[in-house]
């Protein structure tokens, strides 16, 4: 039986899963902090709908097709948003929603991209700008939680049309999925693919400087939110070429980069069965990779040396003092070396010498110091060194 890995997927446990834990739940309480609501919806849908109306998108390749047992066509959701067209019907707008879990891409592995990630969404459902300066207000206050230093990018997809429309260039998908590879590929193969649709023009106009946009209509939208985002304290950067690879995409688009290549957040405004909408996705494994947070639970070892009853009440008062309790029930050697393997920092020893004095030996991993905790009545504390 082989029991590796299948490629682009991975196990957590230990530290990993503990700091994971702890960028989660920062995520969770910011969401709920602005009144967003949680939901789950299933991994596996029908295969038509996972595809829906922009079936030429670059990731709806990269979907992962299932059959049932009814030879039904069956996908993995690789993200969240297309799932809102049935949870968002018949909700009071505008309806706030946030959704935590794993989504699926059959595309190839990278150091940073894997082929099961979490996905952390936000989204409202009858946005406005204002809508969009909350969103990314909550991202930004998520990252400066987890202290990571970054930058919000922005563009507006309607404004890139009115150029292409100007240049009177008829395939515009497609040359915005060109445009959106400039900052993955050398802009000579950028220009040489942008010579099929004859909009290699494109290039030329993005080069130019931000007041160049000013004369565009849809820029209005670009300015508006810069100013909501200055009252929410933090500014945004205009980037012409910005895209994003979605195409359903019909406002403002953004994107947060930090250290990584990639960016570690992005999201824009799109329409929701016909209704203004916006949102941003946070991935797990990229805020893992560049947080510089070190996640520390105080953990205790209680070792029963013979003395099972009393280790186990220790456990308890540690517990409900908002310790992280083990007991091990064996030798003091096997003990530690049981701590050492799991992280666990403090080991007690639980005995009868320790029992009659009143005294329990706090032997710290770390360091390799030993402290007494003295019980005195219900009251624990440490005393000496």
């Amino acid at each position: 039986m082989n029991t590796e890995l299948v490629k682009g997927f991975r196990d957590i446990t230990g530290i990993e899963a503990d700091k994971r834990a702890f960028i989660l739940e920062i995520i969770r309480r910011t969401f709920v902090k602005y009144n967003f609501e949680q939901i789950e919806t299933p991994i596996i849908e029908y295969e038509e709908f996972v595809k829906g109306e922009n079936p030429n998108d670059e990731v709806i390749s990269d979907i992962f097709r299932l059959r049932d047992k009814g030879d039904r066509k069956l996908a993995l959701r690789y993200e969240f948003t297309f799932q809102l067209k049935r949870v968002a019907k018949n909700k009071k707008l505008p309806y706030k929603r946030f959704q935590i879990g794993p989504v699926f891409r059959d595309e190839p592995v990278s150091a940073n991209r894997l082929r099961q990630f979490t996905q952390c969404d936000i989204d409202v459902i009858g946005s406005d700008i204002k809508s969009e300066a909350e969103v990314l207000a909550i991202t930004r206050e998520i990252l400066d939680a987890l202290k990571i230093k970054s930058k919000i990018y922005i563009n507006n997809r309607k404004m890139l049309n009115e150029i292409l429309d100007e240049l009177k260039i008829k395939e515009k998908e497609a040359v915005l999925r060109e445009i959106d590879k400039l900052d993955k590929l050398p802009e000579k193969e950028v220009e040489q693919n942008l010579k099929k649709y004859d909009a290699e023009k494109v290039l030329g106009i993005l080069k130019n400087g931000e007041d160049f946009f000013k004369k565009y209509k849809s820029f209005e939208e670009i300015e508006e939110l810069k100013k909501y985002c200055r009252y929410y304290g933090f500014d945004v950067i205009f980037v012409p070429y910005l895209v994003r690879g979605l195409s359903y995409y019909n406002q403002n688009v953004f994107e947060i980069k930090s250290d990584l290549r990639e960016s570690i957040c992005a999201g824009g405004s799109y329409l929701v069965n016909g209704i203004q909408s916006t949102g941003i996705s946070l991935g797990v494994e990229r805020l893992e990779a560049i947080t510089k947070i070190a996640v520390r639970y105080d953990k205790v070892l209680v070792v029963s040396l013979n003395e099972d009853k009393k280790a186990i009440e220790v456990a308890k008062k540690l517990q409900k003092n908002g310790k992280f309790v083990t007991i091990f029930y064996g030798k003091p050697s096997k003990a530690l070396e049981y701590a050492n393997a799991y992280k666990i920092r403090n080991v007690i020893f639980v005995g009868a010498k320790e029992l009659k004095q009143k005294k329990f030996k706090i032997k710290d991993m770390e360091t390799g110091t030993t402290k007494v905790l003295v019980i005195k009545k219900r009251v624990a504390k440490k005393d000496g060194s």
